[in-house]
């Protein structure tokens, strides 16, 4: 009885070493490009093994897309290429896309497209089909005048 408590213990030990975190980055704002992307960096750097999503609309697009550099001139491009050779998957929103008039041209190709961002970060968070769940880290934007 004793061996079987002790098997038993290392498999759950072993499947918590397995599991990977999951998580899903919000961007709504493009101010929130720079701390955001830092964050999915951190995130790896700790859990390399963790897989990300990126979701983006309204202004959060603003960072994905072609020539984007933060205060200090640096191209958005380099950090997302880099973070998506990691694994990171980066979302823009295909009705933000339609509301600005913007083209999926005008993007970096490291980016994919889904029909509603706010649709693909409820679906992320819905009771998981796996046995891994997904987390969000929203990453809001300055309030607006009168919210």
């Amino acid at each position: 009885m004793k061996a079987l408590i002790t098997l038993f213990a290392m498999l759950l030990v072993s499947g918590a070493v397995l599991a990977q975190d999951k998580a899903v980055y919000h961007f709504d704002s493009a101010a929130q490009a720079t701390k955001g992307l830092r964050n999915i960096k951190n995130h790896l750097e700790v859990d390399p093994k963790a897989q990300i999503v990126a979701v983006a609309h309204a202004e959060g697009v603003d960072f994905l897309m072609e020539g984007a550099k933060d205060a200090g001139g640096y191209p958005y491009s380099l950090l997302i290429e880099d973070l998506a050779t990691q694994g990171v998957k980066f979302e823009v929103c295909e009705i933000t896309l339609r509301n600005r008039k913007l083209k999926k041209e005008q993007f970096i190709s490291s980016v994919t497209f889904v029909p509603s961002g706010v649709v693909e970060v409820a679906r992320l968070q819905s009771p998981p089909r796996t046995k891994a769940a997904w987390t969000c880290a929203i990453r809001r934007g300055p309030p607006e005048a009168g919210s």
